[in-house]
């Protein structure tokens, strides 16, 4: 009985030793391939019969370990849309299933994978090497709040940016406390110039002119040269500053904003609330209708807009608007926050999605299938999809991809291991062979 016995195990150990063969053979295939984690193989014995008295031989079974765990080397590209995990995190990816009215579909079951090679397909989304569409939370364009509660295919939509009309113009500066002789008169203003937008995206310029009047009062005049209404001077508005305007601010600092008595135009201000912007707003028409524009000067008090303190000459540090000419889409990049950000001609970004990392408590649970790419098991455990960098989702590294976790050195060794282990079982077979025709001639 012993004889068939041995025959069994030596042939069991050859469909175990063929088994590690063949992983070995799938990790050497797949040591270049982007984002494969290789196979392992683990064998189990089964016993027939095992007491203190006898032991009689069972088999022995290979069972692939597989190794999701272990991190490939990261290395940079060329590709902008390139993107590695550093950590345990996986990308979420769809199968597309075919195309209803021009339209893309989708297998409903979630996959994932590390091969982030991907790159821009010609409707728009983002595709890895294997045909897997990278899924993310979608962007709300308005609040800026990603929406965590669906995963879906990112589509990048190449439109133009729409141009849109200046709202407010923000202005950082200080006015000289003694100007030099000649200059912030009504005759010599001092200036500063800014190029806004109208509602078709059209660039307009808007000169600020102040004039001091006296100690701590200033004037400044609104000049819009392309106003269609026939008046260049949108109004005038007084700056008080310290104690002369009455109200409780620090010397140096806005205490007061008015529309100027003798030349108001079509300026408004709100007047003074401690701590609350010192703003006023003009009227215009660019040829599109009425634009009210607002002039952001800092807050009452404070030290961050307009401020007039020692000096002779005005010194600007920042003059801004809101407004935006149109734009052309210019191309598509990725953030190490995992924002997916398009990007303009006109120097604008739009943020229209975000990728999360999706976790397991235990990865090597998880199914392969096709493209380097997995399926959740009972064994993986729940997928979690957490933002970038948080509760060990890993971080992502841009412009770079995972290679492969497939050691070369010791494949070949293991492949070693394998073929002697197969030759053995195979010499086991051919001793066994002989020794039963030795029994069976003498039995004739």
């Amino acid at each position: 009985m012993s004889l068939f016995s041995a025959v069994n195990t030596a042939v069991s150990g050859l469909t175990a030793q063929s088994t590690a063969f063949g992983n070995i053979s799938e990790d050497v295939a797949n040591s270049q391939t982007t984002g494969f984690k290789r196979i392992d193989t683990s064998f189990v014995d089964y016993l027939t019969t095992s007491t203190p008295d006898e032991n009689e031989p069972g088999a022995v079974v290979a069972r692939p370990d597989y190794i999701n765990n272990v991190q490939g080397a990261i290395t940079q590209t060329d590709n902008p849309l390139g993107m590695a995990i550093a950590g345990q995190g996986f990308f979420a990816v769809s199968q597309a299933t075919g195309q209803v009215n021009n339209v893309a579909t989708f297998n409903s079951q979630q996959r994932y994978t590390r091969a982030g090679d991907f790159q821009m397909n010609a409707n728009g989304y983002l595709v890895n090497s294997a045909g897997q569409y990278l899924n993310g939370w979608t962007v709300d364009p308005a609040t800026k709040v990603a929406n965590q509660n669906a995963l879906v295919p990112i589509q990048v939509n190449q439109s133009a940016y729409n141009p849109v009309a200046t709202s407010t113009v923000t202005l950082a500066a200080n006015l000289p406390a003694t100007p030099a002789t000649g200059t912030a008169t009504a005759a010599s203003p001092v200036s500063s110039q800014i190029t806004v937008y109208d509602s078709l995206g059209t660039a307009h310029a808007v000169t600020l002119n102040w004039t001091q009047n006296a100690a701590n009062d200033w004037t400044v005049q609104v000049s819009v040269p392309d106003s269609t209404t026939g008046n260049t001077d949108a109004g005038s508005a007084d700056v008080q500053f310290g104690a002369l305007s009455g109200n409780g601010v620090a010397e140096g600092t806005i205490g007061q904003v008015s529309a100027s008595t003798s030349d108001p135009g079509t300026v408004t201000t709100a007047g003074f609330t401690s701590g609350q912007p010192a703003s006023l707003a003009f009227t215009t028409n660019f040829g599109s209708g009425n634009q009210v524009i607002n002039l952001d000067l800092g807050t009452y008090g404070g030290t961050t807009g307009v401020t007039q303190y020692a000096g002779t000459a005005y010194s600007l540090s920042g003059l801004t608007q809101d407004g935006v000419p149109p734009g052309s889409f210019s191309g598509v990049t990725t953030q190490a926050n995992g924002d997916v950000t398009v990007n303009y001609n006109n120097g604008q970004t739009r943020t229209i999605a975000q990728i999360p990392l999706v976790t397991f408590n235990d990865p090597n649970g998880l199914q392969g299938q096709n493209g380097q790419a997995f399926t959740g098991t009972a064994s993986s455990g729940t997928p979690l999809a957490e933002a970038v960098g948080t509760n060990g989702a890993g971080s992502l590294v841009t412009g770079s991809v995972e290679g492969s976790n497939v050691d070369i050195a010791t494949e070949f060794s293991n492949l070693i291991v394998a073929q002697q282990a197969y030759s053995s079982n195979a010499k086991v077979v051919t001793t066994a062979s002989q020794m039963l025709q030795s029994t069976l001639q003498m039995i004739v």
